[in-house]
């Protein structure tokens, strides 16, 4: 074993992003794909339940979202767990034949339940495609990089869920809600799919090769414990998770209410598109700056700060009624979560050891991506009861409490 300009190298076996650029560059371009999947659906969907099937209830309108993030949640649970059994390279696969028939299901659909089932297989593709990339990148590039590795990774995803939000928007008030915003989907799938078969190769002897570096920690422990760890038991592990289901939850409030809260005060659906699009196009594009701020500053004042700018665009959407006003809070939004996301990641990845990491970090996101099916439920219920601007109020305050939890309970800690 030697080292080289910061890398840990083996014979065939290098951890650095120089080193692996070209594995690297193709996940990201898949996972801009696995973004994609869930753009096709940020503008329109909702639209789609109230004005094609006539759903009045806006908890019936979210229900979709239920769907998603309670089986995304369960599919990143057993992520890690396939991934360290099955091989990464695997589990793309599967995640990827489990989004094909999306976008045809929602072309088709007679009926809303058509579309929870879609969104079934949704959260089935992106909690093993989109957790695989993740994984993958980070095993790739080593402790020194993960903060840009991830950055990159949730860049490319969610600049692709915003593009295809605005370009779906535009495609509805063009051609109608359906098919024409959703052919995008046919390719996405059929594309991510191809390079996952035929040009990724597994990473599990990066994984083997930062293991034997860190022989301090006993890597041999149960899912059980690691669960357990990252759930309640270690004080970092809990903040993050918290904090991730908090930020999904706002996530799959916004993308379920604020279609028809725009909808609301007569705003046509190709801005309504613009400001679906400005939100995880902020998101996805900051997050090139913020992921390897994380690797200089540490993972916790962004995290904190991150959480805080959310609720304050949250605030603002919910106490404005005009589309500039609504640009700026989108705009923020995006800049907290931009500052969130990747640095939840890696906090996650710099707790774990390397032979467990890829359970801890499925954990993580089970309790993250278990927000969005919370946040719909809840924000549709408050909205039935109380309106739209209760129910983005209400995650709004939530959010704020959330960093407040990692401000008290996180422990600054270095890769």
């Amino acid at each position: 074993m030697a080292t080289k300009n910061g890398a840990t190298t083996t014979p065939g076996i290098q951890l650095g992003l120089a080193e692996n650029w070209p594995q690297f560059a193709l996940l990201v371009l898949i996972n801009a794909f696995v973004g994609g999947m869930v753009g096709i659906e940020r503008t329109v969907v909702p639209l789609i339940g109230a004005e094609e099937f006539h759903i009045a209830s806006t908890t019936l309108v979210v229900s979709f979202i239920v769907s998603f993030g309670m089986v995304k949640a369960l599919a990143n649970l057993v992520s890690g767990q396939l991934a360290d059994h099955w091989g990464r390279k695997r589990v793309l696969v599967l995640g990827w034949l489990f989004g094909l028939p999306v976008p045809f299901m929602i072309i088709a659909a007679p009926s809303w339940s058509w579309i929870i089932a879609a969104n079934a297989l949704l959260g089935i593709n992106q909690g093993l495609a989109w957790s695989m990339t993740v994984i993958m990148k980070v095993d790739l590039v080593g402790p020194r990089s993960r903060g840009l590795a991830v950055g990159l990774n949730e860049f490319a995803g969610y600049l692709a869920v915003g593009v295809t939000a605005f370009v779906t928007g535009y495609l509805a008030s063009e051609y109608g809600l359906r098919p024409a915003p959703i052919y995008l989907g046919i390719g996405y799938a059929v594309l991510g799919a191809l390079l996952s078969i035929f040009a990724v190769r597994d990473t599990r002897d990066h994984v083997r090769l930062e293991a034997s570096s860190r022989p301090e920690q006993p890597p041999s422990i149960g899912f059980r414990e690691v669960f357990t760890l990252t759930s309640f038991r270690d004080r970092n592990l809990f903040a993050a998770s918290q904090a991730g289901l908090v930020n999904n939850l706002n996530d799959g409030m916004s993308w379920g209410i604020f279609p028809l809260f725009f909808a609301s005060f007569g705003l046509g659906v190709e801005r309504i598109g613009i400001l679906k699009a400005i939100y995880p196009a902020t998101w996805g594009i900051l997050q090139i700056a913020t992921g390897p701020l994380s690797d200089r500053w540490g993972r916790k004042g962004l995290i904190v700060c991150g959480m805080w700018v959310q609720a304050a665009g949250l605030f603002l959407t919910a106490l404005t009624r005009q589309f500039e006003w609504w640009l700026v809070a989108s705009l923020l939004i995006g800049l907290g979560t931009a500052m969130v996301y990747p640095s939840l990641i890696v906090a996650v990845s710099d707790a774990a050891h390397p032979a467990w990491r890829a359970r801890a970090l499925s954990v993580y996101r089970f309790w993250r991506d278990l927000g969005y099916a919370i946040g719909a439920l809840m924000a549709g219920l408050i909205a039935d009861r109380f309106g739209l601007g209760a129910a983005i109020a209400s995650v709004a305050a939530l959010t704020f409490l959330s960093g407040v939890v990692v401000a008290a309970l996180m422990r600054e800690g270095s890769p």
